[in-house]
């Protein structure tokens, strides 16, 4: 871990962080931050939790300073103090050329395009930096999708590094910036608005009104409230909505947000595993349905998902709901009397995530979700439906498809029988037709109706499927208690908790063989030198799965042997160098 600066993740949303700088316990500054430049005034200086001086000289030099106490293990005084040599550094469309010197290495890190592309040092292990600069970031967001790809493949490489784009972040852009994971912001924007008569605000460049004042005063009041709205943000899981906003603000924004989920749909690992609190995910514009967490539901959906064992004979396309999880609402339960029947596999048409089984209505993000309900459909939606429809049928046996979603499906070598025609889902003629077709398939099929813990089972058994990918823990075991907390026991000891806020298992101790045996969980190797007492840290971690998700259950292994279970904080890719706990116990034997 890179010595000299005091630092820690208080609040994660993907690639957004909130740093406190300094003591854990009390830090001195938060991020996202302001690093200040000899051309700021001394009240910029003084709210600036860092500041830069750079020299004239070829290469430049660049010296990292500040006022704050943030130098661990006492924090008694100012500092650290970081320099570094930039190095030669080419335009980034000169990629393919060498630059010669390289720039210097240590806790002050500059890096530009070339030197992503030409100097292997940067893979080196014991290379952990405090601060990266992107020294050509500028030139960068000029050209497509090469800012993103830098920011990512920085972010990964150096996880407890603290991000500068020097000369590019601004009130305006702070959000996105914030969500592709940079830290700290100066004022080189701001003071070009000045320069022209302009305030930089959260909503892009303006003339000031009457009675305002066009100072350095006023614009870093912009600049501060942007901030705190990032730090808000970030905190409640909203930073997303914030950043697409704000990326309205020009084209070349718009632009950056769409290369940059287009990266991370290869990126699983920035995905969660469960909602945490009351957090849900928004898709309130259409430029959301680019989520990466919509493109792993549907190729979740296309590839892997596989019906309830035996449930694949009657498939029932419903309508979705605006409450979740959709058998709560008044809709599904008319939905749900129609029908008349456990035995038919109902399953729901919805934007963006296509389709939704009943037996995972309750996962992330699937049960987490808010969108505008004006039901219009756009191109884009209506063909990932059929595609995911084709893919169900594909895969599995059906031998009915009843469609009350009103969508019109389309499949060869199966009949589709209509019970809309056109009427709203609610209509007493079309629920009616519902009834008739589940009847008719019932009578053909010989449809059984599941006891209640079948049915319970074959749910938990769907969702483990989906979490871990298997389901093997689940054999022998019975279903006990009342919804929506269901005890899971095997041999007469509890062995899980369904808790519906979390939608996820809470394990036992009891269940901590059967995960290792069959292998349900990520593993947490702990260095066999050390006495796990509490949370999971670098220092006591010998191996970890790099595919870990934020909220993810783990099982915790020392020697060979399982120990425990724990919960990450961190998703995997952070865990190399992040300083602070990565993981919460949750079990220990």
């Amino acid at each position: 871990m890179a010595d000299g600066l005091g630092r820690t993740v208080l609040f994660r949303h993907r690639y957004g962080r909130v740093w406190g700088l300094g003591d854990r316990s009390s830090p001195a500054v938060r991020t996202p931050a302001l690093i200040s430049t000899e051309d700021d005034d001394d009240a910029c200086k003084e709210l600036a939790a860092f500041h830069c001086t750079q020299t004239r000289t070829i290469p430049a030099r660049i010296s990292i300073s500040t006022h704050h106490c943030l130098i661990p293990p006492t924090f008694d005084q100012t500092g650290p103090f970081m320099e570094a040599s930039v190095g030669h550094v080419l335009p980034p469309s000169l990629e393919e050329a060498n630059a010669g010197e390289s720039a210097d290495s240590g806790p002050l890190l500059p890096v530009s395009w070339q030197r992503l592309h030409h100097d292997p040092s940067l893979m080196d292990e014991g290379l952990q930096p405090n601060i990266v600069v992107l020294v050509d970031a500028v030139q960068l967001a000029a050209q497509p999708g090469k800012l993103v790809k830098a920011i990512q493949t920085l972010k990964h490489r150096f996880p407890g590094a603290l991000l500068w784009t020097p000369g590019l972040g601004g009130p305006d852009n702070l959000a996105v910036l914030a969500w592709f994971g940079v830290d700290l912001f100066d004022t080189s924007r701001v003071q070009f608005a000045l320069s022209a008569d302009h305030l930089l605000t959260s909503f892009g460049p303006r003339k000031p009104l009457s009675g305002e004042v066009l100072d350095m005063h006023t614009a870093l009041e912009h600049y501060l409230q942007a901030i705190r709205s990032v730090h808000s943000a970030i905190e409640s899981g909203t930073l997303r909505r914030l950043a697409q906003q704000q990326s309205l603000n020009s084209p070349r924004l718009v632009e950056h947000m769409r290369h940059f989920d287009t990266l991370m749909h290869s990126t699983k690992d920035v995905l969660r595993a469960h909602p945490s609190g009351i957090e849900s995910i928004e898709f309130l514009a259409q430029e959301s349905h680019l989520d990466p967490e919509v493109y792993s539901w549907v190729e979740f959906m296309t590839k892997h998902y596989s019906t309830p064992e035996g449930l694949d004979h009657t498939l029932v396309l419903l309508p979705c709901s605006e409450r979740k999880p959709y058998r709560l609402s008044k809709s599904h339960r008319k939905f749900i009397e129609a029908i008349g029947s456990n035995g038919c596999h109902e399953v729901m048409i919805t934007s963006p995530l296509g389709l939704v089984p009943r037996d995972l209505e309750d996962v992330w993000p699937a049960g987490f979700y808010d969108i505008p309900v004006t039901g219009d459909w756009t191109g884009d939606e209506l063909a990932r439906v059929q595609t995911m429809v084709e893919s169900l049928i594909e895969r599995h046996d059906y031998q009915y498809v009843i469609n009350h979603s009103g969508i019109d499906i389309k499949l060869d070598g199966i009949e589709v029988i209509e019970t809309r025609q056109g009427e709203s889902s609610g209509a007493r003629t079309s629920l009616q037709r519902l009834t008739d077709a589940v009847r008719h398939s019932k009578t053909e099929l010989g449809l059984l109706r599941r006891k209640g813990e079948v049915v319970n089972m074959d749910r938990f058994k769907s969702i483990s499927r989906y979490l871990y990918g298997r389901d093997d823990w689940l054999e022998g075991c019975r279903i006990r208690g009342k919804p929506p907390r269901w005890r899971i026991e095997k041999d007469g000891k509890q062995v899980a908790l369904w808790f519906f806020d979390r939608a996820g298992f809470a394990f036992s101790k009891e269940a901590i063989g059967s995960l290792f045996e069959h292998k349900i969980l990520p593993c947490i190797h702990l260095k066999s030198s050390i006495k796990w007492k509490g949370d999971l840290h670098l220092g006591i971690i010998e191996t970890y799965d790099k595919k870990i998700r934020r909220g993810q259950d783990l099982l915790v292994v020392q020697d060979g042997q399982p120990v425990g279970l724990a919960r990450s904080l961190a998703p995997g890719w952070e865990w190399a160098n992040t300083p602070g706990r990565l993981a919460k116990m949750h079990q220990k034997r």
